[in-house]
């Protein structure tokens, strides 16, 4: 049998030593790829931190380009104008306009967006403002704080004219919402809210209030936004736009100086009823809820018997009884004033009381001292 030797082979041996410089290569070059990265990296940082000031004041300058630029192209396409803005009390806006709902209605084309004047001067400071479901209250309420808030920031504002003094704090009370994490419910949310806006609003606050205590019996929601609006006339002095339901509310105008009923106007056709979105003077004679039941797709046997039940409920007279209710009931001022002495009187009591306890001429000086600090304690001082 023939021998065979096998002899290595020159190209594979070759071959092998390229591959193996190769990735050297490669493996080098991706590592000088990464520090020469970080080189250019710290170049970077070293030049911004060496011109920040610079750059800061060049960033400034065309942050407050864009927003300048941004509000113009707005103003001119939008038809926005430039409203007045001084130290007065003045809250007059002619023509105003939701922004954002007039956009939405241009994009979708279902018609314009119908505009509303609100005059919120210092005799007729308070609107409380009627009119059924859908009718376009919140979206009067919201128009009017935006247009506030886009004078006060220098912007200019969705409207044919506008006449603002200058609002120290807007408050708004719009919508439903609750905080089940810390077991408050959407009443309560609601009362926190109202709260906060009776204890801390002035004559210079501008407020807005949408459905105030609907989340309860009705008595109790009436009794509670009746007292909420005699609050923010009397006390808080504010500027404020009050929507409700609570139609028993339109007779406060009789006795509330400030106070000027106004309605969303509607009108009704072959049993229906057509949502025109105009604020006009005046309240509503009823809120059309069963209408807008209707339209929401309720089955005709509801429909039907809630007209029944209406009927029935209106025989009753409730107008006269509420009016009655007006002249019963004393003013909100005198019931404070009232409260206030009858605190007052119950502090002297128990001062009375702590003196007659002590015999002053057997006193040493330091229980004295002693009851003196008692007594400024139950005066609150």
């Amino acid at each position: 049998m023939d021998t065979f030797t096998v002899k290595p082979c020159k190209c594979h041996s070759i071959y092998t030593v390229e591959l193996g410089e190769l990735e050297d290569k490669i493996s080098r070059a991706a590592d000088r790829a990464v520090a020469l990265e970080l080189e250019l990296f710290d170049q970077l940082l070293k030049k911004i931190t060496q011109n920040g000031p610079q750059i800061l004041a060049a960033a400034e300058a065309m942050a407050k380009l864009d927003v300048a630029a941004s509000h113009a192209e707005l103003a001119v396409s939008q038809n926005f104008t430039r409203p007045i803005v001084d130290n007065s009390l003045a809250f007059n806006i002619k023509g105003g306009r939701h922004p954002v709902v007039e956009a939405a209605l241009n994009a979708t084309n279902e018609g314009s967006f119908i505009a509303n004047d609100c005059n919120l001067d210092i005799d007729n400071r308070l609107w409380l403002l009627t009119g059924p479901n859908m009718a376009g209250k919140s979206t009067f309420l919201r128009q009017n704080a935006v247009i506030a808030i886009l004078a006060q920031i220098g912007a200019y504002v969705p409207a044919n004219s506008a006449h603002i003094g200058i609002i120290d704090r807007l408050f708004s009370r719009v919508g439903a919402a609750d905080d089940l994490a810390r077991g408050r419910s959407t009443f309560m949310v609601e009362m926190v809210e109202t709260a906060s806006i009776l204890n801390q609003s002035s004559e210079r606050a501008l407020v807005i209030l949408d459905e105030i205590g609907r989340g309860t019996a009705t008595f109790d929601g009436l009794s509670i936004a009746w007292a909420t609006v005699e609050h923010l006339h009397d006390i808080n002095k504010c500027r404020g736009l009050f929507a409700t339901h609570y139609h028993e509310l339109t007779a406060l105008s009789e006795k509330l100086t400030a106070l000027s009923n106004h309605s969303m106007k509607v009108r009704e056709w072959q049993g229906d009823v057509i949502f025109l979105h105009e604020v006009g003077a005046g309240s509503a004679d009823r809120s059309y809820g069963i209408q807008v039941a209707k339209l929401a797709g309720l089955p005709k046997a509801v429909i039907t018997r809630a007209e029944s039940v209406l009927t029935h409920l209106q025989e009753k007279d409730q107008k006269s009884g509420t009016s009655k209710l007006v002249d019963d009931l004393p003013l909100f001022a005198s019931v404070v004033e009232n409260s206030e002495e009858s605190q007052v009187s119950e502090k002297s009591s128990e001062i009375e009381e702590k003196l007659k306890e002590y015999n002053i001429d057997d006193m040493t000086p330091r229980e004295a001292h002693a009851l003196l600090y008692q007594l400024k304690d139950l005066i609150g001082a």
